[in-house]
């Protein structure tokens, strides 16, 4: 098959799991704390990798364990607490808006710490679908700024994205995807089962039936949303690119979108044309643009003049 086309599936993928997370851990917070959700979430996730991760930890090279430690705690974890604190107070909507910044954050962060290139053409793509976003919700009266003080948790889940895909980058690369993700998980069952043993987790009656469907949906943020959906993040980070990678943080808006045109709301004409402008931002961020760096503007010149 295609890699081209390859790239393209697991994008649409992720954007289609990662679009329904926001309902699964609105549903997991109706009985259960944001912090149990999210325990949940991890615990599972690293359960359902189990068999892979012990087989294929002793692949590792152990100088790579803590990095891998880090961009699981970096890439996973903190944020999965912290968009379940934020939508204690704001609506999905918000936080998908606030969580498209992380191809913004990834290439700020790139530039600034990582020695990535500046590349004007990319830069703009980011601005024009994360307008596109924006514009979205703002015109459709969907953001309740009483509760923007919440989105600050949001914003600092979309900077761990950001330093994430360029941790990964630089430092994990001939690791492969399916590796960091299990052996992460491995390390991150024993602090996500104290979570939800010291916030009273296991003193609930386990067997209520909306307890039960509580711990479903965040067990399905874990199998799906996160074990899954990270394998496939970051195999699309390494034949994407981290830019092309974080870009699904645009999709998901609109995947909730769909999920509100499922439960009856109504979809505007207004709503696909700022579909239509996240889609050129994606075009125009992800296409093969030449970096021309200063001395090769010297050397042009030069080459001119003589």
């Amino acid at each position: 098959m295609n890699k081209k086309l390859i790239t393209w599936l697991l994008f649409l993928a992720l954007s289609l799991i990662w679009g329904s997370s926001f309902i699964l851990m609105k549903q997991g917070m109706k009985i259960l704390s944001p912090y149990q959700v999210a325990a949940i979430r991890m615990f599972t996730a690293g359960l359902v990798l189990l068999p892979v991760s012990l087989r294929v930890l002793k692949n590792i090279p152990r100088e790579k364990l803590l990095m891998i430690f880090i961009c699981g705690l970096i890439g996973s974890f903190f944020p999965a607490f912290f968009f379940c604190i934020a939508e204690v107070k704001i609506d999905s909507g918000l936080t998908a808006i606030i969580n498209a910044l992380t191809p913004l954050f990834t290439i700020v962060i790139g530039i600034s710490f990582f020695n990535k290139p500046f590349v004007v053409k990319q830069f703009g793509g980011v601005i024009l679908g994360l307008t596109g976003v924006c514009l979205l919700f703002l015109v459709e009266n969907k953001i309740e700024w009483t509760y923007l003080g919440f989105a600050f948790f949001v914003i600092l889940a979309a900077i761990c994205y950001g330093l994430n895909v360029n941790l990964v980058g630089k430092f994990l690369k001939e690791i492969s995807s399916t590796q960091i993700v299990a052996v992460a998980f491995l390390m991150l069952i024993i602090p996500s089962f104290l979570i939800l043993f010291f916030t009273g987790y296991f003193s609930l009656n386990l067997t209520d039936g909306h307890v039960l469907l509580s711990t479903a949906a965040g067990s399905t943020l874990g199998i799906l949303g996160t074990a899954l959906a990270t394998i496939i993040f970051y195999t699309l980070l390494k034949i994407g690119g981290p830019l092309f990678a974080t870009l699904v943080t645009y999709v998901i808006p609109f995947i909730a979108l769909v999920w509100g045109f499922l439960a009856g709301e109504k979809i505007t004409i207004f709503q696909l044309v700022c579909l239509l402008l996240i889609l050129c931002g994606v075009f125009l961020a992800t296409g093969k643009v030449p970096i021309v760096r200063r001395k090769k503007l010297v050397e042009a010149a030069s080459n001119a003049l003589d």
